[in-house]
């Protein structure tokens, strides 16, 4: 989809697709972006953090931050456009939001009124409201730091390719060329986790991915490399405060 020049107004939205496994190459806006799922589940890389987005959340990127928007089983997403403005109280870096069902009907809202002139007071106070509602949207604590090292970020590259990968950081340092505590000592440098607690987040990353894209528990524990279900569901419990089922049937949005 070709990029606009300008925003046609202070908020404009923009639907978007995209196949699985496939991502838009790193790009910057001259604007504030949220990025939107609808269904499936994204993955937005920016400030050397990934996010992960599953339909009830979102990520906000302020203007002109360098990011890649990518999806690994597929995705349909809402791209909300937000131009700058004084005092316009949002994060001054990437965060994920909750979306709540107002502001998601809102971004519906505003959609159906891009292009629309008949009547710019109503579309003008729907604009404002749904700003009202993004500075409302509390904050979710979860990302995963990746590194910035050619190295270290091939490496990470095949374990969240392959998250049941089981080699340990000895055979790891062995095929990179480098001691195992070189790269223990790189890994918390740049992400500031050590390997293993940076494989444990990765997991938790990857079922996120997993499970709001429709796989079901046992084919997400199976694909992470647990060897069952129930390991899987206590990891995932202890983390997220809830299992996996559960977080899944809350994140479904028909």
């Amino acid at each position: 989809m070709p990029e606009i020049e300008r925003l046609p107004a202070s908020i404009f939205v923009r639907a978007e697709r995209l196949p699985a496994r496939h991502a838009f190459p790193e790009h910057r806006h001259a604007w504030n972006q949220l990025v939107h799922a609808i269904s499936g589940v994204l993955v937005v890389a920016a400030d050397d953090r990934w996010f992960a987005v599953p339909p009830r959340q979102a990520v906000w990127i302020p203007t002109g931050t360098p990011h890649r928007v990518g999806t690994w089983l597929g995705a349909e997403f809402r791209s909300l456009y937000v131009a700058d403005r004084p005092r316009l109280g949002m994060p001054s870096g990437c965060r994920v939001l909750d979306v709540s069902d107002l502001l998601r009907a809102l971004i519906v809202e505003a959609e159906r009124l891009s292009g629309q002139t008949d009547d710019p007071g109503y579309a003008s106070r729907v604009r404002r409201l749904t700003l009202d509602q993004l500075r409302r949207m509390p904050a979710v604590r979860f990302h995963l730091p990746w590194p910035r090292s050619p190295m270290l970020d091939a490496l990470c590259q095949v374990l969240y390719a392959h998250p049941a990968d089981k080699r340990s950081i000895e055979e790891w340092g062995a095929r990179l060329g480098a001691s195992p505590r070189t790269l223990s000592r790189r890994f918390i440098r740049e992400t500031g986790l050590s390997p293993r607690a940076w494989r444990h987040r990765l997991r938790l990353f990857r079922a996120i991915e997993l499970l709001g894209a429709g796989r079901s528990v046992t084919a997400t524990a199976l694909e992470l490399g647990y060897a069952n279900t129930s390991a899987f569901s206590h990891m995932f419990r202890s983390e997220m405060a809830v299992s996996p089922g559960a977080w899944s049937r809350h994140e479904a949005v028909s």
